[in-house]
């Protein structure tokens, strides 16, 4: 890294950026497991420190700090894999544990998509994403944060309680060798603050929040502003009405509005494809969604929330269109699920010490359209203005969608008084194909999107 250890480090953070022992340590799992009798094995082994304070009522109510290491080894025996994980290493764990995977592999069924990565597919270049940031809070710090947001909340008209605010910081280290000769690691820090606030009494209240997470201190909101987002979000909930089931324009505020690219995402999971259990399995290179449309995975991103130069099998990664003028390009691909499909791993496996890999995002974003989100209601004379979505009735299967929700009514093109206790229904084809984004895009979650519109969904009301 460019940046050096600040010098508020404690011994164990300033040991976390020194990953030569955690080298060390997973290249004699991978040595132990090929002298075992593996033919082939990768290690990770695992690093972390983290530390949070929660308060309420203008007091701490928990500190905690935690601090580790895992390891995990994976090893192949033909066509046959084992995984095993460990936190002891000291004496002779490493041996015995190479050992046992070895034999595990040894009587697990054939699996003839299993394997190490090509060679040829190998990272060999690690920019820098400046993920980690040296400055490590001490613990007053995050009590500082999580009082002043707490007290921003408390400071909105109609708050009547405080739910409770947090701060929280953690560092990070991966390194992932191969019996194929790959050898990377990566560092990264995370800082978060969120707060709670309650509006109303008894069965009448009504509650939001707001959080900021970053992996450098200096990309968080202040605690004011997360503080005063969550109080100003729960009084505008408070004294909500109910609506009659109707068919209207759905449209989704920024912070749900990255759901619905998790749905499509989750979709074209290599895992689903491979298994058919996927409604978009015979969709790929099919126009689902309008032309100006286009949703972006990049694992580059400097200082992003989920990026990293490498995936968990030592593939190169790199930005990828997942939808380009609104086609479906590719699906997100491990080596396991890409030699199933006859195809390329895509660079997406991710994994723990416990488990093989798997598909999966990195850092994604819906790209921002043209007009404001003003102009994205304006000719709405009745529609529905999503603020917050509960539950999980997403079909992947059959792409049916049903989900509770809260929000505002929109009425003549505005946003006029709180709605709750409704459900909104569709099918994501259907949603896929009217999707229209605002121009308000903001990189604050692991998915992002701006305002989104969408045509035609049933509202479930009274």
């Amino acid at each position: 890294m460019n940046s050096s250890p600040s010098s508020m480090l404690s011994t164990t953070e300033n040991r976390l950026f020194d990953q030569s022992a955690l080298s060390d340590l997973a290249q004699r799992l991978v040595e132990a497991a090929r002298r075992a009798g593996a033919d082939a094995a990768d290690a990770v082994a695992v690093r972390g420190v983290s530390q949070g304070v929660e308060v309420r009522d203008g007091r701490v109510e928990e500190s905690e700090r935690s601090e580790g290491d895992d390891v995990g080894l994976r090893v192949l025996v033909g066509q046959r894999q084992a995984v095993v994980s460990t936190n002891d290493v000291s004496g002779d764990a490493v041996t015995k544990l190479a050992e046992r995977a070895v034999a595990m592999a040894r009587v697990a069924p054939d699996d003839k998509y299993v394997g190490l990565a090509d060679p040829a597919l190998l990272a060999r270049d690690f920019p820098d994403l400046d993920l980690l940031d040296p400055n490590v809070p001490a613990t007053s710090e995050l009590e500082r944060r999580a009082l002043a947001a707490e007290a921003a909340a408390l400071a909105v008209k109609g708050v009547t309680k405080s739910g409770g605010a947090s701060a929280s910081a953690g560092m990070g280290g991966m390194v992932l060798v191969t019996s194929t000769g790959f050898h990377g690691s990566y560092l990264r820090s995370s800082q978060g603050i969120s707060a709670t606030a309650i509006a109303g009494e008894g069965t009448g209240m009504e509650r939001d929040y707001d959080f900021t997470s970053a992996p450098h201190g200096g990309d968080l909101l202040s605690p004011e502003v997360v503080g005063r987002s969550a109080g100003e979000r729960t009084v505008a909930r408070y004294n909500p009405r109910k609506v009659e089931t109707c068919k209207v324009p759905v449209v989704f505020d920024p912070r749900v509005a990255g759901s619905l690219v998790g749905h499509l995402v989750g979709a074209i999971n290599g895992a689903s494809i491979a298994r058919k259990t996927s409604f978009l399995k015979d969709k790929l290179g099919q126009q689902l969604f309008a032309r100006n449309i286009r949703i972006i995975d990049d694992p580059l991103r400097k200082r992003g929330l989920r990026s990293q130069t490498f995936d968990a099998e030592g593939v190169a990664v790199k930005k990828t269109a997942l939808v380009d003028e609104g086609v479906l390009t590719t699906w997100l691909l491990d080596c396991a699920t890409a030699r199933e499909l006859g195809l390329t791993t895509t660079g997406h496996a991710h994994r723990g010490v416990s488990s093989s890999p798997s598909p999966g995002p990195y850092n994604l974003h819906l790209e921002a359209g043209t007009p404001t989100p003003a102009e994205l209601i304006s000719d709405i004379k009745q529609g529905f203005y999503v603020t917050d979505l509960i539950g999980s009735g997403v079909n992947g299967v059959t792409g049916d969608y049903s989900r509770g929700a809260s929000g505002f009514w929109i009425e003549n093109g505005e946003i006029t008084y709180p709605v709750s206790e409704v459900t909104i229904a569709g099918h994501l084809f259907e949603i896929f194909k009217s999707m229209q984004p605002a121009n308000n895009l903001e990189f604050r979650y692991g998915i992002n999107a701006p305002t989104v519109r969408i045509e035609g969904l049933t509202l479930g009301g009274r």
